[in-house]
């Protein structure tokens, strides 16, 4: 290997080292003594409840892991915000789990752990998975109680979506194995069954202390809303655990008696690794945002035999499109094509950038993807759509919109991961958030933002040079540099792909090399859900 690529691995090995860092200490959630404090009363850690209950821990996926992130410092925090959630097997089936953390403000609802749980139910709901939850919360958060508690997307809506579930057809479990209060106790009961576990467990709209002040009652929790109270006389609960560990013995008894599912039918065939290294993902890769590089090697390690068959080689260059296997799951690849390339007419096209021809036939490769049944994989470097008059004149408005209404109407699932740049309406086309992948995940190499922070940068300094002219400030060269580095550092921070993370734009951070893991499970998880409806497109300007 070259110098070059030892220079770039030593740099992206540095990057998943920091989010290796970062993940073990939000893993501990509200910290050590806390964690000690819930093994004292005999309770696990949601971390724990998950791990014991999942066939293979290391195999599942955690949704949000850095959700919270940086957030709330007035507050101390809220890390992984307040819930865990992973996807993983229960008695061999694949289940979403959701676990409220108990040594992060009691369980609390922050406005960010309602956003998280509002995701796992919509991952659930895709894929029709059971979903799991296990319930140990004070209820909601009250200092923040107007983030979280009145609006369509607040508190109030998974309740909502229990009920929606249900009606679905997609089981839902609850253990309530703490606190569950307020308005949160109607989770469990609007699940499809709910346990109890003795002394630990507890359910009521109001504690015994504000019963005491609205009512003038004197009753202990236990007896107020205890496991015996709801399994023996007000029949809320289905059954009743001896402490955490029999609970999770009894979810997994009643997962291991359900019905086989419909198949939405995705070709697999025998999974095969890469003929090339995984590893060498890190060398590839370049250090600066503008350097070129050739994404084709990127996708011959992450697919099958490192095998991928371009549609259309010779035309849209700037975007590689085409068929290849993940993990034996057959994928349709739309991917960003990084180097400078030349079209049939000799002229240049910068890499990163989606022009007309691209556009056009990304938008024919994703509709027949979805003539054939078969998922798609964005791959995301772009810095945006070509601009300039000749653009303009070619029509990329049209184009873009074209690829963009693809992606909208696709009926198949999709799965983004955001390698590089995911700039402008290069995100909205290369299907980011707001286009319903099934997963985004972002390595650690990766940048959110309307536009890079130099560019930005030299836009916002523009506005507040003008703003501070006004009042009759005058600048040098050194003082604009100090107002230009001021600016940029202030917006590299929102570009970070751990503030995409906290505020759930992102799934996941992940280590490159966990890629084709994601994606099998992903689309494991989305042959669960047959599509219901098929694929159109609707009125386009051809």
């Amino acid at each position: 290997m070259d110098l070059t690529f030892n220079k770039n691995e030593d740099h992206h090995k540095l990057q998943l080292s920091e989010l290796k860092k970062r993940y073990a200490r939000i893993k501990k959630g509200g910290g050590d003594k806390r964690i000690q404090k819930l093994h004292d009363e005999g309770k696990m850690t949601a971390r724990e409840r998950i791990d014991y209950l999942l066939d293979d821990a290391e195999d599942a996926l955690e949704i949000g892991a850095f959700a919270g992130y940086e957030m709330y410092g007035d507050y101390g925090g809220c890390p992984s915000g307040g819930v865990v959630v992973k996807i993983g097997h229960v008695c061999g089936r694949l289940c979403v789990v959701v676990a409220n953390d108990a040594t992060v403000k009691a369980g609390a609802w922050f406005p960010i752990t309602g956003k998280k749980n509002l995701r796992a139910q919509e991952i659930a709901i895709e894929n029709r998975l059971p979903i799991l939850y296990l319930v140990d919360s004070a209820g909601v958060f009250l200092p923040m109680q107007d983030e979280i508690f009145p609006d369509k997307e607040h508190f109030g809506r998974i309740f909502r979506n229990n009920a929606i579930m249900s009606s679905l057809g997609i089981p839902q479990i609850a253990a309530v194995m703490g606190s569950c209060v307020a308005g949160g106790a109607y989770l469990p009961i609007m699940s499809d069954e709910a346990l109890i576990v003795e002394k630990t467990g507890s359910i009521f709209l109001a504690g015994s202390y504000l019963v005491r002040a609205a009512i003038g009652e004197n009753v202990d929790n236990e007896t107020l809303g205890g496991a015996t109270t709801h399994c023996e006389i007000s029949g809320v609960t289905d059954y009743k655990a001896k402490d955490d560990k029999d609970a999770l013995n009894k979810i997994r008894g009643i997962l291991d008696k359900m019905g086989e599912f419909p198949r939405a039918g995705f070709n697999r065939a025998k999974a095969r690794k890469p003929a090339k290294a995984p590893g060498e993902l890190f060398g590839l890769l370049p250090i600066s945002r503008s350097e070129q590089y050739d994404m084709l090697e990127i996708i011959e390690r992450l697919v099958d035999d490192s095998a991928f068959e371009q549609y259309k080689e010779g035309y849209g260059k700037t975007l590689l499109t085409g068929y290849a296997r993940i993990d034996g799951w057959s994928v349709g690849i739309v991917a960003n094509q990084r180097r400078v390339v030349k079209t049939k007419n000799g002229e240049m096209q910068f890499g990163g950038v989606i022009y007309s021809d691209s556009a056009d036939k990304a938008t024919r490769f994703i509709a027949n993807c979805n003539q054939k049944k078969i998922p798609l994989v964005f791959l995301q470097d772009v810095t945006g759509f070509m601009v300039g008059s000749k653009s303009e004149h070619g029509g990329i408005i049209k184009d873009g919109a074209k690829m963009v209404n693809a992606v909208s109407n696709s009926v198949v699932p999709k799965f983004t991961i955001v390698i590089g740049n995911s700039y402008g309406a290069g995100n909205y086309a290369m299907c980011g958030r707001a286009y319903d992948p099934r997963l985004m995940v972002a390595w650690p190499s990766a940048e959110l933002a309307v536009m890079s922070g130099n560019s930005a940068a030299k836009v916002l300094l523009q506005i507040e040079k003008a703003r501070l002219e006004k009042t009759g400030e005058t600048f040098d060269g050194q003082k604009e540099n100090e107002l230009y580095e001021k600016i940029k550092q202030r917006y590299d921070t929102q570009i970070s792909p751990y503030y995409a993370a906290a505020r759930l734009w992102t799934d996941a951070i992940i280590d490159p090399r966990e890629t084709r893991k994601w994606i099998s499970k992903g689309i494991e998880a989305a042959d669960h859900a047959p599509p219901q409806k098929d694929f159109n497109m609707g009125v386009l300007q051809v």
